[in-house]
């Protein structure tokens, strides 16, 4: 729609004001509602003003109404007025020093009371409800995760802005960049780290925009995505080296036999660590099965018991600790693990660096997609919500296949060796 635009400049703000007619709100051809836009640096926010005309006495052009009858005068008084209040609620802002937005400005027209919400009250107010949901909807992993988030956050705002918090309008595009690069630098935090803790803010954005607390996304112009991870795993070689390597010292063999055991069932630590006996159930097979939930996604996974994984829980069925605590391993914090299955690591002379996801990596490549294991059984049994999550195991796998192909057809491409002639 043409219109005048009624502008007045403050230091940075450019402010507008639009009156326009909405006649997909008419009550009839005669009664449209007029409503009123504000648009303050280019970001909108309308409201009706409660007052209706015949679209036949409107200006579409400059946005007024016209005609010299008396209620065409009042209309355009009560047009002043309204723009009056807009400009008195942008000063309001002003002086006592608030972001000035299109919504704020709306808010103090429309009489509600103006709270402007900091970026870490929000978090808190997130966090809050998100522990409220646990265990039912999120897991205290994740929960740590955002409590992790904040913390650097605010550290970013203590040592970029010089201040405790931020308004949540005050944020922006450079306010993003800005982060993405603290994160890179100053946390040194590798690039598939940095996009985590960025989309954890950009829910906290989110939270603010749906319940009307933000006009403007800061994120809308901010792209950054995962870059592919090699996910590395035991060839059958190795894990079959790692079994039969004979470990003299109990600590480093007792964590070798839980890293097997993961090997064999694709669980993580601390899936594995929350394992009771009553974990171990009958399966619709009459096999022992593993009945748990992932403690990461709250998503169900069954896995069947293969003979690996059956002798080492029975290995351990008489160890004290798991006794004393009804766990089926004795399993030590995913710290010392770690620590442990670098050494083991060395001494089965693996040319990896061991962790304990890593055995979660093998059991999806080595144990079962390479024997044939259809990757929606896979998908079920690492308790995936997606397949696609088990898919970037499928590529592991054909990328391997690949390689090997590749290596039989330069030995095919080989010219076959002439046989020699003796002359007699």
């Amino acid at each position: 729609m043409n219109s005048v635009t009624f502008s007045t400049m403050n230091e940075r703000q450019t402010l507008s004001i639009l009156f326009y007619l909405r006649r997909d709100k008419s009550k009839s051809e005669k009664e449209v509602p007029i409503y009123m836009r504000v648009t303050m640096n280019g970001k909108r926010a309308e409201m009706a003003i409660h007052r209706f005309i015949d679209p036949d006495f409107w200006n579409n052009e400059s946005g007024v109404p016209r005609g010299t009858r008396n209620e065409i005068k009042q209309l355009s008084e009560y047009l002043s007025l309204m723009r009056s209040k807009v400009y008195l609620a942008q000063k309001s802002l002003i002086e006592d020093v608030k972001p000035v937005t299109s919504l704020s400005i709306r808010n103090i027209v429309q009489g509600k009371s103006e709270r402007q919400h900091k970026l870490l009250d929000v978090f808190e107010y997130h966090n809050k409800m998100m522990a409220e949901k646990i265990p039912g909807e999120f897991s205290p992993t994740t929960l740590v995760r955002f409590k992790t988030t904040k913390k650097h956050i605010e550290d970013f705002i203590r040592k970029q802005y010089n201040t405790d918090d931020l308004f949540i309008s005050q944020l922006n595009h450079e306010f993003v960049t800005n982060l993405e690069h603290y994160f890179k630098t100053i946390k040194s935090c590798n690039h598939n780290t940095t996009v985590k803790y960025i989309k954890n803010l950009k829910k906290i954005i989110n939270l603010a925009i749906k319940n009307d607390w933000l006009a403007r996304d800061p994120f809308v112009n901010f792209t950054n995505t995962t870059k592919p991870v090699k996910r590395d795993y035991l060839t059958a070689d190795e894990l079959s080296a790692l079994e039969s390597k004979k470990i003299d010292i109990p600590r480093l063999a007792q964590v070798r036999d839980i890293f097997v055991f993961s090997c064999y069932t694709g669980l993580a630590y601390i899936d594995v660590f929350k394992l009771t006996k009553d974990s171990i159930v009958r399966g619709i097979d009459g096999e022992r099965w593993i009945f748990t939930q992932r403690e990461k996604t709250s998503s169900k996974s069954n896995i069947p018991l293969l003979p690996k994984a059956l002798e080492i829980i029975e290995k351990y069925s008489e160890d004290p600790t798991c006794i004393r605590s009804n766990k089926i391993l004795p399993i030590l914090s995913n710290q010392k693990m770690n620590a442990y299955l670098k050494e083991i690591g060395t001494l089965v002379e693996i040319n990896k660096t061991l962790t304990f996801h890593l055995a979660r990596h093998t059991f999806a490549t080595t144990v079962t997609l390479t024997n044939g294991v259809p990757i929606e059984s896979v998908s079920e049994m690492l308790g995936h919500k997606s397949i696609r999550t088990t898919q970037i195991y499928a590529k592991v796998i054909d990328k391997k296949v690949s390689e090997d192909m590749a290596t039989l057809r330069r030995k095919l491409k080989q010219p076959k060796a002439k046989k020699r002639i003796i002359n007699s």
